[in-house]
């Protein structure tokens, strides 16, 4: 058994216990990828993330784990991964951090005490099918008059967004997750009048809801910002439905799209694998 220092973050949160936490190992190039997949089954977190040396032209490498399986990208494991290697005496070669996962290079970068990812591209988008929508609306109880537009806003975990006209119709929604029938599905809508948010999101997996969710705010802010339904750099708010209290924070350079947010450190220790 080897000793690997370890961190628990919270991510999209300023304060622990608010936003989505992860698991991170460090100095993890002595494990093995089944060491990694047991381990992520055992912390049964919606990821769990492992710090290797930097290929060339990045700063550090990440491989992301969820119980069940690697993803070649995600949201919360890159802002969280990214704090803990800075707090852990990280160095970038540059103003821009650069990541290296299997989804390749993602640049991150500081914006006072948060960090912000660019939006990687898209692998699929456009239109949803018919029966695409019919299973949304089998799956979430909404009203079909309820439902603006379905879009495939796939960046890799495999999403589908659903933009609604209400909020409080997107909070009331209970999944059926057998009706859904393994899609992995992001509700958007407007934010009430007088909310200090502009956006509020929930996203279903295959059988859980994610509390904040960054590859599905990074889908969603591509595709809102390109139909006009965001007119500029917006503050989504996620995790009301699990008792979270996520912000992320959308914004725009030069036509990319950033995504950033908080993350509070919640435990620092080692665990031995």
């Amino acid at each position: 058994m080897t000793q690997y220092p370890f961190s628990q973050l919270d991510v999209f949160s300023a304060l622990p216990l608010k936003g989505n936490p992860l698991a991170v190992v460090h100095d993890a190039a002595g494990l093995s990828e089944a060491q990694m997949a047991a381990f992520a089954n055992w912390t049964n977190l919606s990821e769990t993330t492992f710090l290797l040396p930097p290929p060339e032209g990045a700063d550090y490498g990440l491989r992301i784990f969820t119980p069940s399986r690697e993803l070649p990208f995600a949201g919360h494991p890159t802002l969280g991964s990214c704090k803990a290697w800075l707090e852990a005496g990280g160095q970038p070669k540059s103003e821009t951090i650069l990541q290296h996962c299997a989804a390749g290079i993602i640049p991150i970068r500081r914006d006072g005490t948060r960090l912000a990812f660019r939006a990687p591209p898209l692998i699929r988008s456009g239109p949803a099918e018919e029966e695409t929508r019919a299973r949304i609306l089998a799956g979430t109880g909404i009203p079909a008059a309820a439902l603006e537009a379905v879009e495939w806003i796939d960046n890799g975990p495999g999403w589908c967004g659903a933009l609604l006209r209400d909020a409080e119709v997107l909070r009331a929604v209970v999944p059926d997750y057998a009706a859904l029938g393994g899609l992995k599905l992001g509700l958007v809508a407007p934010a009430p009048s007088g909310a200090e948010w502009d956006f509020e999101l929930r996203a279903f997996t295959s059988s859980y809801e994610d509390p904040v969710t960054g590859s599905l705010n990074a889908s969603v802010g591509q595709w809102l910002l390109r139909t006009g339904v965001a007119s500029g750099d917006y503050i989504a708010a996620q995790g009301s439905a699990l008792g979270r209290d996520g912000r992320v924070y959308v914004t725009q350079d030069g036509g990319e799209v950033w995504v950033g947010g908080d993350v509070a450190a919640c435990i620092r220790g080692t665990v031995e694998l």
